[in-house]
């Protein structure tokens, strides 16, 4: 049975020994609500006519909140993530997934306690039930088989693209600096995580029956399509927290914003690129 690349987890772990805390990494009195988080271009009513009266104000926060949306949408992937992989952590896995397998957990949950001190230190208010996982993405990511093309896929998409929209922040002007070293700190490990992640994908297709890599296509949509709207549009109540009311209603202008949409397209297109190269058919 095919498994992934001992040598580039060997390499991997390597590049991890030197590991740095993203909580002791961040200069936290940095993280001021007087600046935006995001960039207006990419706040999910972008481009609408209501947005341009939207006051100065309601921009800014309604920007804070869709960053924590984001970090929320981590903590969600990255706490799935480290429940399903920790399980597989036995005597009879090979040496070199079992000492990556723990150089990432340690880096996933020091990202989670990044996003937990940065919610914290945001000083915003965040109700326990204002966020909540897509149901079926969810139920896939816990239930498809650790070593499987569908759990790995997932992974890949989990880390592909948040990665892609961090290095994106890190190219614009206007954000706040800490949000800047956030996303800064996240893509240096997500570069070694998402070099895993294919290699255990590509390790997965190996065992798989080319025939059923069809029957995993609107899997593998279903997985990118819920997690991309999760990610990049937040739930009701953050319109309502940042100002606006009624917030059922301007999540629905948010899903129906073709500005914010080709912004997402572009985002995810290296992501599709990467998967489609895989065998997989996502547009």
């Amino acid at each position: 049975m095919p498994n992934a690349d001992p040598a580039l987890l060997r390499q991997l772990s390597e590049n991890s020994l030197r590991y740095r805390d993203p909580v002791a990494a961040i200069d936290w009195s940095r993280l001021d609500k007087a600046d935006f988080w995001l960039p207006e271009a990419a706040l999910s009513l972008c481009g609408l006519p209501e947005f341009d009266v939207l006051a100065p104000e309601v921009r800014r926060r309604l920007s804070q909140y869709e960053f924590i949306n984001v970090m929320l949408a981590g903590l969600w992937l990255e706490r799935v993530f480290m429940q399903r992989v920790s399980r597989r952590l036995s005597p009879r896995l090979p040496r070199a997934d079992y000492e990556y397998f723990l150089h990432e957990l340690r880096e996933e949950a020091g990202h989670s306690l990044m996003f937990l001190r940065a919610i914290e230190a945001g000083g915003l208010e965040v109700p326990a039930d204002a966020w909540a996982p897509p149901r079926l993405a969810d139920w896939l990511a816990r239930r498809a088989p650790a070593a499987g093309v569908l759990f790995w896929v997932a992974t890949v998409i989990a880390e592909d693209v948040p990665d892609k929209f961090n290095r994106h922040l890190r190219s614009v002007a206007g954000v706040n600096p800490a949000v800047q070293e956030i996303c800064t700190v996240h893509c240096i490990d997500e570069a070694r995580h998402i070099a895993a992640a294919r290699a255990q994908l590509e390790a997965a297709l190996l065992r798989l029956p080319r025939a059923a890599l069809r029957l995993l296509n609107p899997l593998a949509r279903l997985l990118l399509r819920q997690y991309a709207r999760v990610f990049y549009v937040p739930p009701a109540r953050f319109y309502e927290l940042s100002g606006l009311t009624h917030g059922a209603h301007w999540r629905r202008l948010a899903l129906r914003n073709a500005a914010h949409q080709a912004f997402i397209a572009e985002r995810l297109a290296p992501t599709v690129r990467l998967l489609e190269g895989y065998g997989f058919r996502l547009r």
